[in-house]
């Protein structure tokens, strides 16, 4: 085979496991709650 067929194989090779990788990992976080002070003026209007 001639050099450049190899590279084109292996660059889809990489691309596809890279697709793999980035498709299996998990990326989902948990929300954090964030407890801020209020003014009581704020809650008169």
């Amino acid at each position: 085979m001639s050099r450049l067929l190899v590279l084109v194989i292996a660059v889809v090779i990489l691309l596809i496991g890279g697709l793999f990788f980035l498709s299996g990992r998990d990326t989902e976080k948990q929300p954090v709650r964030v407890e801020k002070v209020v003014p009581l003026e704020n809650l008169s209007n």
